[in-house]
């Protein structure tokens, strides 16, 4: 048995090809943790209790399931867990679209899709109310021959889900790699100045003065512009370093707890356990079990 890194799958997409559609029926979830560089939207149903994880989010999914991945280095994978349906069905919608300013995507029509395609490279998971609006979209679309009009109806896909409430990101940003990014410059400001300080002690005073309001007004703002108030945005960018390090890294446990800002070992395990539904040893020894090839 040899253990391995995250395998880095090459998909069947090819240089001129638009959408790679796979649509089957299965009994169990088979294939190992990867990623790739085409994005990537996979709808599953009848799957209840199947265990899915995108980078540092662990979650038993229910009768339908529906994410969008657009970042190559983001690693996820559907296990089998505790599922017993024997009528799985699962499709797999692979494509690239160019997300830079000048392109196509940044046009008025599609600043709705561009803006979901690029929050997707933390992984984003669909409500039920969200699955049901495209459903008829999904499930007729591998029967459409015409190469047009299958690309137009994927297209319609994605636009009604990026005008569906509710869709949620699921790994962190620290653990996704992905830079932070803001409408607003003191927003900005201040989630840079964490990024590049999250090791040291970060006072609401001192990020109310970098953001030039007082403490009251700057935590109405944080939150308006997060949707987290300042100390449960710094847990959530500590815990993202850290669950990246006890997966990359042979760090121990005391060591990452140190070196991601957590002056105290026993409360980065509660904290740990509170947020990711387990031990931070355990979150590593569940990880790598599913990085095991035979």
């Amino acid at each position: 048995m040899e253990e391995s890194r995250v395998i880095h799958e090459i998909t069947p997409l090819m240089g001129k090809d638009s959408l790679y559609i796979a649509d089957r029926r299965k009994k169990e979830f088979t294939y190992p943790i990867h990623n790739h560089e085409v994005f990537e939207l996979n709808f599953v149903e009848h799957a209840a209790g199947v265990r899915r994880i995108v980078g540092d989010s662990n979650e038993v999914i229910d009768e339908y399931d529906l994410v969008l991945i657009t970042s190559p280095d983001l690693e996820h994978v559907w296990e089998q867990n505790t599922c017993t349906s024997d009528d799985i069905r699962e499709v797999t919608i692979q494509f690239h679209f160019d997300l830079n300013e000048e392109g196509f995507l940044s046009r008025n029509p599609f600043m709705s899709m561009r803006k979901m395609l690029l929050e997707a490279r933390k992984g984003l998971c669909f409500p039920l109310e969200s699955i049901m609006r495209v459903y008829h979209l999904i499930d007729t679309l591998s029967s459409i021959k015409d190469g047009f009009y299958a690309v137009t109806q994927f297209m319609t896909i994605l636009y009604e889900l990026s005008r569906c409430d509710g869709a949620r990101t699921l790994a962190t940003s620290s653990y996704a790699k992905v830079e932070v990014a803001s409408d607003s410059r003191r927003i900005l400001k201040v989630k840079n100045y964490i990024s590049k300080n999250y090791q040291e002690e970060i006072r609401l005073t001192a990020m109310a003065d970098l953001a030039g309001m007082s403490p009251s007004a700057f935590s109405r703002f944080f939150k308006l512009h997060t949707g987290r108030n300042l100390s449960d945005y710094i847990i959530d960018l500590r815990l993202g370093y850290a669950s990246r390090m006890l997966v990359d890294t042979a760090k121990s446990i005391a060591e990452i707890s140190y070196g991601c800002g957590f002056n105290n070992l026993s409360n980065f395990n509660r904290i740990f356990k509170k947020k990711k539904n387990c031990s931070p040893s355990e979150f590593r020894e569940n990880y790598r079990k599913t990085r095991i090839i035979v």
